[in-house]
Parts: structure tokens; C-alpha cells; sequence
């Protein structure tokens, strides 16, 4: 039950740490509460994770209006073969409709309409259980459920290449990175592809959003001409779809991220902030 309620919370949230408390918080509920006159443990759980959820993101919410440039959500990074399979995070990273693209776009739906949807499309709560939950009327819930979905799908849709030809397409970026090679990877992107960089305001980063194949590969040919032989690229996967950890002098420096689209690198979203990098296994060689 606690991968299930992770894999809720982080998708609600964001965040690994945020997740983690509110998981912790809903089985300390749990274990104050006369569990003998509860029907359902699950219900219990799901619906106090739910609700905590939605408490800590409007306790969220001013911190996040006054971010600096690009919030992304945390990755959950896998580089491990042998990682416990049963960890949250590793649940959460295998379960299915948990890509960080999605994680990323659900944070862009409001806080009540994104639980709404977790808890009707991924885990099949009839519209009067999301209502009891969300305390809302089951025709309001499921009018949310329906908007969330629209945006959802448009956005799947575009995303429709087969995970053979997305894991070959970043492995090729990543060589390519690797080499400071500006036309094979100026050769992989979507011509209007973008970035986005979260940098938290705790190092130099992005703040605005870049456009464009060359610039965007110029923008990994000056890091590596900017520190020659100290950049080291890592493949890894990322909320379980290929992803790229880079190292500059042996330290973590960001976990990236890709959207495909028509078998072109759609949009490069890049995590820089130091407090969500924690979760970054250190540079092997």
C-alpha cells in the first residue's frame, strides 16, 4: 500500500520529500485511528493521502509563485539494476502513466482537478468515491475528470513513438553530447524544439525558455568548451524512460529529461536545482 500512496503523492506534488511526508503523515493517521470500525484501509489511506496532498500544495502554493524560472517536478532517477524492486520509488517509476512528462503536465492542472483524475484514471475510483474524497459533488468531479483527460490525451497523443526507438534516439543525443557534436545533435531535435531549466534560484540557470535546434545544441557545445575534459554524461533512467545525468568534476550537475515527438527530440527539460538532484547516484567511471 505505501508504493501505491507514494506513487499518488509524488505524482500530486511533485516531489520526492513531499511525497515521502505525506505518505508518512497518512499512516500515522492511520495507526491513531480506531482502524477496527474502518471498512476499507485502503479507502482510508488513499483518501487522507489525497487530502494532505492538497493541503501541502496550497501551503505550496507561494513558494511556487515566487519560484525563480522554470519549476520542473523532481525526477526519480534509476541507474541500478540490482535497486530494490519493492522501494516506492521504484514502484512509482514502473508504474504505468507515471512518465515525467506526464508528472510535469499534471502539476499545470489545478490541485483538485489533477487529484481528480489520479484517482479515476489510475486507481479506477467511481465518480461518488472521488466525491466522498474530494468532498465535491459526483457530477462536478466528474466534469474535472473530463477536462484533465482532454488535456492528458492531446498531450499523449503527440508522444507516440515506440519505447525502442525513444531509448536509441537519447542514446544517440547522449553520444552525441558527449562528442560536442552540434550537427548530430542539431540532427535529433524537432527544429522549434525547446528547454527548460530549473536552476530554484540556487545556481545560474535558464530562466526564460529556449527555442530552437542550434541554439539549444550550442547551448551543450559551450559547457563542455567552457570546461574542457570536466563534463561526464551518465545514461539513467528517468521516472523509467531513458534520461541523461551530467557531472561536471565528478558532481552531479543535472538530470535531463526528453520529449519525443516524430521521432525528434521535442522539448529538453533540464533539473539543476541542488534539492532536487539528491536523488543522483554519484559519478562512476
Amino acid at each position: 500500500m505505501r508504493p501505491r500512496l507514494f506513487s499518488l503523492a509524488y505524482r500530486m506534488l511533485g516531489t520526492r520529500a513531499d511525497a515521502d511526508d505525506v505518505v508518512q503523515d497518512a499512516w500515522l493517521r492511520w495507526q491513531g485511528s480506531d482502524t477496527q470500525a474502518i471498512r476499507s484501509p485502503e479507502a482510508f489511506l488513499v483518501t487522507v493521502a489525497t487530502r494532505l496532498s492538497l493541503d501541502r500544495l496550497r501551503q505550496r502554493s507561494v513558494e511556487r509563485a515566487s519560484y525563480v524560472g522554470w519549476w520542473l517536478p523532481e525526477p526519480l532517477v534509476e541507474v541500478d539494476d540490482h535497486m530494490d524492486e519493492h522501494s516506492p520509488e521504484r514502484a512509482a517509476e514502473t508504474a504505468s502513466e507515471v512518465s515525467y512528462a506526464l508528472v510535469w503536465m499534471l502539476q499545470r492542472l489545478a490541485p483538485e482537478e489533477r487529484a481528480a483524475f489520479l484517482l479515476r484514471e489510475v486507481l479506477d475510483y467511481d465518480y461518488p468515491e472521488i466525491a466522498a474524497v474530494l468532498e465535491k459533488s459526483a457530477a462536478a468531479c466528474r466534469q474535472m475528470v473530463h477536462r484533465a483527460g482532454e488535456r492528458v490525451r492531446l498531450e499523449q497523443a503527440r508522444f507516440n513513438m515506440p519505447a525502442a526507438g525513444q531509448r536509441d534516439l537519447i542514446a544517440d543525443f547522449l553520444s552525441a553530447a558527449v562528442r560536442g557534436d552540434r550537427i548530430a545533435m542539431k540532427s535529433l531535435m524537432a527544429e522549434d524544439v525547446r528547454l527548460f531549466a530549473d536552476g530554484g534560484g540556487k545556481v545560474n540557470s535558464f530562466l526564460h525558455m529556449l527555442r530552437g535546434a542550434g541554439r539549444i545544441a550550442g547551448v551543450y557545445w559551450s559547457l563542455e568548451h567552457q570546461h574542457p575534459g570536466r563534463v561526464a554524461y551518465r545514461a539513467a533512467l528517468v521516472n523509467g524512460e531513458p534520461g541523461i545525468l551530467r557531472y561536471v568534476d565528478g558532481v552531479i550537475e543535472s538530470i535531463q529529461c526528453f520529449i519525443v515527438e516524430d521521432g525528434r527530440i521535442a522539448e529538453v527539460l533540464i533539473v539543476r536545482n541542488p534539492d532536487k538532484l539528491r536523488g543522483a547516484p554519484p559519478f562512476r567511471i
